[in-house]
């Protein structure tokens, strides 16, 4: 066995050290071999999937789990989280976002708008969407973020320029997020940029601050302008209905008293009817018993009377003991 053959390698304030030849071929094919071991293999979390190239040309999609490439840069495994919900802010920014994309460069100029009334609003939008198609995402479009940015931009900026200023800040909200949503999935359609648009909310919409106060100051007068309403229709619809009810209740006892009255008269009538008949048939017989039966009526209400005969010339002081003895007044004689 020959003896092992040393190299004299010099180092900076050490005395020279002699090392193997094998030793200094070996370094760099270890070294090598690591590279190629860590670059031979990849990981996708649960979350997404890995494109994988081969020269820069698709070759598959890896779904969640280990996989193994050719290294040293043959393969390319570019992981896309499809089934991530992904968010863009428009107008603000939340620090520390982990979507390189979610915050543009300039919120600022992203939040001034001009409304279709030619007033200026400050305008704070999201925007969340997934990656459908992986493929169409890498591929279709260059620089897929930026350029979604700028579609979702310029719908917003379309839509808040057909709107007014008080559709913009009251009434509108709803009817922006759903046209702006629709056109922007028009948009991604007709680009095939592999995104699907989820969901557009407008954050915080409100006029420039110079001139806050003074919206402010209308928006108040306009709400107190609603109570007011409400109020007096609530008090319309407390008071005319009970108003109609009892004018209701009254036509209705008027209508049941006409009909009592007019029954009573047809009775009447008939009575009367019947006897004009009984006193055609006997004149002086018919006379005596009715004359007879308006006495018996008449009579009872009067009260305590005494019914004298003009003949009569004295009237006896006696008749007064039994009103005296009882402490009422005598009945007064009638002739």
């Amino acid at each position: 066995m020959k003896p092992p053959i040393f190299h004299d390698i010099p180092a900076p304030g050490f005395p020279n050290i002699k090392l193997p030849a094998r030793l200094i071929v070996l370094a760099p094919l270890a070294i090598f071999g690591l590279i190629v071991l860590f670059s031979g293999y990849f990981t996708v979390n649960p979350e997404s999937v890995a494109v994988v190239q081969r020269f820069g040309k698709f070759q598959y999609i890896a779904e969640p789990g280990l996989h193994f490439k050719i290294p040293l840069g043959v393969d390319q495994a570019t992981i896309i989280p499809i089934r991530r919900q992904l968010q863009l802010e428009f107008g603000f920014g939340t620090p520390n976002a982990t979507n390189p994309d979610q915050v543009g460069t300039a919120p600022q100029l992203e939040r001034d708008m001009v409304t279709g009334d030619l007033n200026a609003a400050e305008v704070e939008w999201i925007l969340q969407y997934v990656i459908s198609d992986p493929k169409q995402y890498l591929f279709h479009v260059r620089n897929p973020g930026p350029t979604l940015r700028d579609l979702t931009e310029s719908v917003m900026c379309e839509i808040i320029g057909d709107r007014t200023i008080d559709e913009v800040l009251t009434i509108g909200r709803a009817e922006i997020e759903m046209d702006c949503l629709n056109k922007l999935k028009t948009l991604l359609d007709r680009f095939n940029m592999g995104i699907s648009a989820q969901q557009l909310q407008l954050n915080n919409v409100h006029p420039p601050g110079p001139v806050q106060r003074s919206f402010d100051e209308v928006n108040h007068a306009q709400q107190e302008r609603e109570t007011l309403i409400n109020e007096a229709n609530g008090e319309y619809n407390r008071i005319i209905p009970k108003a109609k009810g009892l004018a209701a209740q009254r036509i209705s006892a008027a209508e049941g008293f006409a009909f009592q009255r007019i029954n009573e008269a047809e009775g009447d009538v008939a009575r009367f009817k019947q006897l004009l008949v009984q006193y055609e048939k006997a004149p002086a017989i018919t006379k005596q018993r009715l004359y007879l039966e308006t006495m018996d009526e008449v009579l009872p209400k009067m009260g305590s009377k005494i019914i004298l005969d003009e003949s009569a010339k004295q009237f006896l002081p006696l008749m007064n003991l039994p009103s005296a003895a009882a402490g009422t007044a005598a009945p007064t004689p009638t002739r």
